[in-house]
């Protein structure tokens, strides 16, 4: 069990969270635990509905590490059940269902990738499948008569699809429920999840007072912003950096990150202390520190986290060799952009005075002569974001570069 005193550990978990439901009954229950040297058991679940972990699970999973490290048992549940439902959470439509073959496939992934975060020894991994499987048509029938289909509309998804005359499955109006149960069946004291989670874990406090248990403690932590800067980082955006990434991609992935978005995941992910990440954002700001050396920083902090202090030098230096070293002049012309949506390439080219009209650089592009970041662009329609902070090198023909910075307007 922890050595810190049950007000110290609930300061600790505190930190980072969005909701905590209550701080009250929490506390009691680290009290109760500390009296009893009995561990409190903590469940998250994840629906394994695509094959990879990204950062966006690791700033949940960090959640449950941190109850680890206080000595408590964590309930990692992999829901091959429910992802054959489809979690209707944000969504304006109806989520098409997976074959038992693809979850079956998800799955053993979801168990292997989630040790590169969590302690295995104190760690429980569940699958849902396991009991909801064996339930008799009467049994969930009587599970659906513990909640009200007014409830249910009560939560935001559905109360607008309703109103939009949009479809709502049954099976849709199952799954909170469904998720409840399996608070039930494993007894937790505590369940974490992201903010967008907040009504399906409530309904697991409610089920568990029907079947006559302590409700569960409900933590939200929050949404994971993907590389795009605007839609949460999923897999079905392609905007994700995933555990599993190589070191390369890992490193390179985060370097495209904006100003913003990088503090963003300083604060989701890193592990400084408050103090230390204010510090990092005065200094930015007063201009002691420049944007593209604390990306470097965030880069290796990522891919040591995920593949180790060798790993994590030998990207940066791969980093440097290939978009920054290889094949460059000691001197080229600066150019300094302002941030821009789909801005095509031969302007791009045009405004950083490599070619003199889009048309000659139209036909470089055809032509394989342009480079961007050290990577051929070939498809002379291309055309990408600028994002402030961004630094990249351009290159026209064989002897023309410029560095480009993105900057605020």
């Amino acid at each position: 069990m922890s050595f810190l005193n049950p007000e110290e550990q609930l300061k600790e978990l505190k930190k980072g969270i969005v909701d905590l439901v209550s701080e009250t009954e929490l506390l009691q229950k680290l009290q109760l635990s500390f009296k009893e040297k009995r561990p409190l058991r903590v469940k998250a679940g994840f629906d394994p509905s695509r094959p990879d972990l990204h950062l966006g699970h690791a700033v949940l999973i960090n959640k449950l590490r941190q109850f680890q490290k206080l000595g408590h048992h964590v309930l990692f549940l992999i829901g091959d059940f429910t992802a054959r439902i489809g979690d209707p959470t944000g969504r304006n439509e109806t989520r098409p269902i997976l074959s038992a073959e693809e979850v079956k496939a998800n799955s053993e992934t979801y168990a292997r990738q989630v040790f590169r975060i969590l302690d295995k020894e104190k760690t429980e991994v569940c699958y849902n499948a396991s009991w909801l499987d064996k339930m008799t048509p009467v049994e969930f029938v009587g599970l659906a008569g513990q909640y009200t289909v007014a409830r249910m509309l009560e939560r935001d998804d559905f109360k607008k699809r309703f109103h939009q005359h949009q479809p709502i499955g049954v099976h849709e109006l199952l799954y909170p429920l469904i998720q409840g149960y399996d608070s039930v069946v494993l007894r937790a004291d505590v369940e974490l999840g992201g903010t967008d989670q907040y009504f399906n874990l409530i309904v697991g406090r409610e089920l568990q007072k029907s079947y006559g248990q302590p409700p569960q403690s409900v933590i939200t932590v929050p949404i994971l912003e993907g590389l795009d800067g605007v839609q949460k980082m999923s897999k079905s955006f392609n905007n994700y950096i995933a555990l599993e990434d190589s070191p390369k991609e890992m490193f390179g992935k985060t370097m495209k990150l904006s100003d913003e978005l990088m503090l963003r995941y300083y604060e989701l992910l890193g592990d400084q202390r408050v103090e230390e990440f204010e510090k990092l954002k005065e200094d930015l700001q007063a201009g002691r520190l420049h944007p593209r050396d604390c990306k470097v920083n965030l880069a290796k902090f990522l891919v040591e986290r995920f593949h180790g202090a060798q790993a994590a030098q030998a990207a940066e230096e791969e980093f440097e060799r290939i978009f920054v070293a290889k094949g460059l002049p000691d001197e080229m012309p600066e150019v300094e952009l302002t941030p821009v949506e789909g801005l095509w390439i031969c302007h791009l080219l045009q405004k950083a005075g490599l070619v003199e009209s889009t048309s000659q650089g139209r036909r470089m592009v055809e032509g394989g002569a342009v480079e961007l970041s050290g990577q051929k662009v070939t498809d002379p329609s291309f055309k990408l974001d600028l994002k402030s902070g961004e630094e990249f090198v351009l290159k026209a023909g064989k002897k023309k570069f410029a560095k480009v910075r993105v900057v605020k307007g």
